[in-house]
């Protein structure tokens, strides 16, 4: 692999957020996520002034005839298409490369409009995805694998997490009697969302251990302040979320880390095998149809993830906007960052055993993959990262 010159970052006092959207469907929890604070007034006026360029240009063409009219459409219809990414939870470290890949203009770069929104499970961003309501999910890949023995085709385009960069915690004042996932029949387990990431991991750890799904009970608590909330209010027992809601339960003295799958190690030592996590999945047709833009967002997500590799974790914090790390200190945000850093893919390719251990994951629990014949490689495709390079 030849070495890679990166673009020279923008400050995020210049960074800028194209575009912004809002789902119709107004009764999920759905944040528009605008990375700095801009000038509203000043992107509507470079858009107006863009669309009456491309206005100028047909009508100039429309005189010209032949030749000229044939270079103003291309102008026209070759600009990239505005794309709505959806993201379970921005605020989580496992998601970092794409923030910062709009944070640090990569998107832009690339000449592709991005919107970034989140939900607070990877299940809603899914749903919005089949539904149409985005074009982009950045979420896990596992959620190819679950769609696809359900009939629908989605792929991943890059892999950005090659390990969960999860943990199970458990409530302190719990702690004496759960020990392990074997200790969980009875217990209340609090995931992001059901039939999200989070609950798929958990109900495998409790199967693995010899808890069926009737002996325990899932509750949908969401992450961050409100995982923090249940937890606080003994609504769950034990609950699996991301750093830095992790450190965070830790600094308040509300829970204790009981599985670790933040790291690469820890992951394989749990999980059988790598564990590809974060990616960036788009529906099949969506790909086919519109495969120059998957290029660019994979090119900037690439680009993001070179520069995640090639700055220490202090660096990569402080290019964050402060509502990142305000509830635990930049300190320990950066501290929690170093120690998971390996998580994230170096180059975005699909790690070679990765899709067999996500298959393996699903299959200890999910009677919808569980002896379905599933084919692995219509869940994701290296095509576009090898191109990226």
């Amino acid at each position: 692999m030849t070495a890679r010159t990166l673009r020279t970052p923008r400050s995020p006092e210049t960074a800028r957020t194209v575009g912004a959207f809002r789902s119709p469907n107004d009764s999920r929890n759905h944040r528009t996520v605008r990375i700095a604070r801009t000038d509203r007034t000043a992107w509507a006026g470079r858009t107006v002034v863009a669309a009456l360029t491309a206005f100028a240009l047909l009508a100039l063409a429309a005189c010209g005839g032949g030749s000229g009219t044939a270079t103003a459409r291309t102008t026209v219809s070759g600009a990239a298409p505005p794309v709505r990414i959806m993201v379970s939870g921005l605020d989580k470290q496992i998601y970092l490369p794409v923030l910062l890949a709009q944070e640090l203009g990569y998107f832009e770069a690339q000449g592709v409009a991005v919107t970034l929104a989140d939900v607070p499970a990877g299940v809603e961003a899914e749903t919005e995805l089949l539904s149409g309501q985005v074009e982009a999910v950045v979420g896990f890949y596992d959620h190819t694998i679950d769609l696809q023995s359900k009939g629908r085709s989605v792929q991943s385009v890059v892999q950005l997490l090659r390990a969960p960069g999860e943990a199970v915690m458990v409530r302190d004042d719990a702690a004496a009697g759960i020990r392990s996932p074997a200790d969980f029949a009875g217990r209340r387990l609090g995931v992001t969302g059901l039939g999200s990431s989070t609950n798929f991991l958990m109900r495998y750890l409790a199967a693995r251990n010899g808890v069926s799904a009737r002996q325990a009970t899932s509750v949908a608590v969401g992450a961050g302040a409100s995982f923090v909330a249940a937890m606080r209010s003994k609504r769950i027992d034990v609950g699996m979320t991301t750093e830095p809601t992790i450190s965070l339960l830790e600094q308040k003295g509300l829970g204790g880390v009981l599985v670790d799958l933040r790291t690469v190690a820890d992951a394989k030592a749990v999980l059988g095998g790598t564990y590809p996590a974060s990616c960036l999945y788009l529906t099949t047709a969506y790909i086919r149809e519109n495969a120059a833009t998957v290029q660019k967002l994979v090119n900037a997500l690439v680009e993001a993830l070179h520069w995640v590799g090639s700055h220490t974790a202090d660096e990569i914090t402080d290019r964050l906007p402060p509502r990142y790390y305000q509830d635990i200190g930049k300190e320990v945000y950066a501290r929690a960052l170093e120690h998971q850093k390996d998580m994230y893919s170096p180059t975005g390719f699909m790690p070679a055993d990765g899709p067999r251990t996500v298959l393996k994951v699903l299959s200890g629990f999910d009677p919808t993959v569980e002896g379905h014949s599933i084919d692995l490689s219509r869940t994701f495709t290296d095509d576009f990262v090898a191109r990226a390079f």
